[in-house]
C-alpha cells in the first residue's frame, strides 16, 4: 500500500479534556469541562490562536470563553469518547493504541492493604507513612520534613489505579527509589491486586514551604496485556518514536527511539528535533505538565498559561510540517482544574488533524473510541492491528502520496 503520509506526529495534551463524557455520571464527573473552565478562569483572555484555527472549539457543546469557533478551520476537527474502564493516562494511551482496558483496575479509596505495605517495608527496610488518597503536593508538604528526618517512604494514591512513592532526593537516592518502585510494581500485577501505575515522585527543597517535585519522576506501568498498535508498527518495520512518558506507559514495548521530558517545553524541543531529522514513521508525544502541575493541583490559571505556551510552540510545528506529514493532536482524559477534588475527569478529548497538503477541511464527528486514532496510523502505513477502532484516514482530503 502506498503511504498517504510519510510521517505522522501525534501529540497528546495530557488531561486536556473537552467536556463531560457520555458516561461521566458513572465516574462522578457530571459538569466537568477542562477547556471550558480554563476559559472561564481567564474571563475571555485565553489566547490559543493556533489550536483555535485547527478547530479546537468547533465540535464542543459549549463555547470556550475567548476561543471562538472558526468558520473554516485549516484542518479537520472532532472529539473522541473513551470506552476503557478507567480514566487514567494508561487507559487512555493504551486505548489510543488499540488496546482498550476492559476490566477496571484496582483503586484504593481507603489506602493500600497491610499486605502490600508490609512487603514494601520489608523489601526497602524503610517505614511507610501516609498511605491514603491525597494530592501529591499536599501530602509532601505535610509529611516531607518528617520523611527527611526519618528516611521513611511517603506512599499515597488517587482516584486512579496508582501507587505513588515520594522521597526527598537528598535522603533516598533516585536509584534506590526506583528500585523500590520496581519491587512495588512486581507485587501488584495480579491476580489479587492489579495496579495500573507505580509512580516514583522524588522532590527537593529545604522545608515544606519550598518543596518541589522534580522531573525525575518515573512511571512503572503495568505491562501491556496485549499487542498494541506500536507493536504492530514496529514489527512491520515502521520507525516508532516516543517522547515524554510514552516509553513508561507502554513499558518500552513497540518503541524504537525514546526521549524523556523535563517539561512541556523540553518535550516540544524533542518534537522539533525529530521533525528536523531524516525520519519516516510515527512519533507519539505526551506533554504531562497540564496534568501533573496544574490539573491535579486545581490551578486553572497555570493550566491556561501552559496551553498558551504550547500554542506558541505549535506555530513552529505547523510551519515545519512537510506536505507528506500529518499532525494529530488529542488528549488521554480530562483533569478539570475548575472541578471538585484532585482526580482525573471523564471527558471527551479533542481530535485535531492537519497536513499542509490537505485540500479540504471539516468535521470528523464524535469518534466512538480513542482507538480510531491508532487505527488511522495503522492504515496509513498499511499495517493490520487489533480489530478495534475505525480509521478516519480517507476522510482527510486529499493528502500527499508517495
Amino acid at each position: 500500500m502506498t503511504k498517504k503520509y510519510k510521517r505522522i506526529f501525534g501529540i497528546v495534551l495530557d488531561s486536556v479534556g473537552t467536556g463531560e463524557a457520555f458516561d461521566a455520571e458513572k465516574y462522578g464527573d457530571v459538569g466537568s469541562d477542562t477547556l471550558g473552565h480554563v476559559g472561564e478562569a481567564y474571563k475571555g483572555d485565553l489566547k490559543i490562536p493556533n489550536l483555535q484555527k485547527l478547530g479546537i472549539a468547533n465540535l464542543r457543546d459549549k463555547p470556550i470563553l475567548g476561543v471562538d469557533k472558526v468558520d473554516k478551520p485549516i484542518g479537520y476537527f472532532g472529539k473522541m469518547k473513551e470506552i476503557s474502564a478507567g480514566k487514567d493516562s494508561m487507559d487512555g494511551h493504551w486505548e489510543m493504541m488499540g488496546l482498550p482496558v476492559e476490566k477496571p483496575l484496582d483503586t484504593f479509596p481507603n489506602g493500600f492493604p497491610d499486605s502490600i505495605i508490609k512487603q514494601i517495608e520489608d523489601f526497602s527496610g524503610r517505614k511507610v507513612i501516609g498511605n491514603r488518597p491525597e494530592s501529591g503536593t499536599k501530602i509532601i508538604a505535610e509529611l516531607g520534613e518528617d520523611q527527611m528526618k526519618t528516611g521513611d517512604l511517603i506512599v499515597y494514591t488517587s482516584g486512579d489505579s496508582v501507587l505513588q512513592i515520594a522521597a526527598h532526593e537528598d535522603v533516598i537516592p533516585l536509584d534506590e527509589l526506583y528500585k523500590i518502585c520496581k519491587f512495588a510494581r512486581s507485587i501488584v500485577n495480579g491476580p489479587e491486586y492489579t495496579v495500573g501505575r507505580i509512580i516514583a515522585r522524588p522532590y527537593v527543597g529545604p522545608d515544606k514551604d519550598h518543596f518541589t517535585r522534580t522531573a525525575n519522576r518515573h512511571d512503572f506501568t503495568l505491562e501491556p496485556t496485549g499487542t498494541t498498535d506500536l507493536d504492530y508498527l514496529q514489527k512491520a518495520g515502521v520507525h516508532t518514536v516516543g517522547i515524554g512518558k510514552i516509553n513508561d506507559i507502554f513499558s518500552g514495548h513497540g518503541i524504537d527511539e525514546g526521549y524523556h521530558n523535563e517539561s512541556n517545553m523540553d518535550g516540544m524541543d524533542h518534537v522539533d528535533h525529530v521533525m528536523a531529522e531524516d525520519f519516516e514513521g510515527f512519533c507519539l508525544t505526551n506533554l504531562v505538565d497540564f496534568d501533573a502541575m496544574y490539573g491535579h493541583r486545581r490551578n486553572p490559571i497555570g493550566f491556561g498559561q501552559a496551553l498558551m505556551d504550547f500554542d506558541q510552540r505549535l506555530e513552529k510545528v505547523l510551519n515545519n510540517l512537510k506536505d507528506d506529514d500529518l499532525l494529530l493532536i488529542t488528549a488521554d482524559h480530562g483533569n478539570d482544574p475548575g472541578f471538585k477534588g484532585t482526580d482525573h475527569t471523564r471527558e471527551y478529548v479533542p481530535l485535531l488533524a492537519y497536513s499542509p497538503s490537505m485540500t479540504d477541511t471539516g468535521s470528523l464527528g464524535v469518534r466512538e473510541t480513542f482507538a480510531d486514532f491508532g487505527a488511522t496510523v495503522l492504515e496509513n502505513f498499511g499495517v493490520t492491528g487489533n480489530p478495534v477502532g475505525t480509521s478516519f484516514l480517507d476522510e482527510l482530503k486529499q493528502g500527499a502520496t508517495q
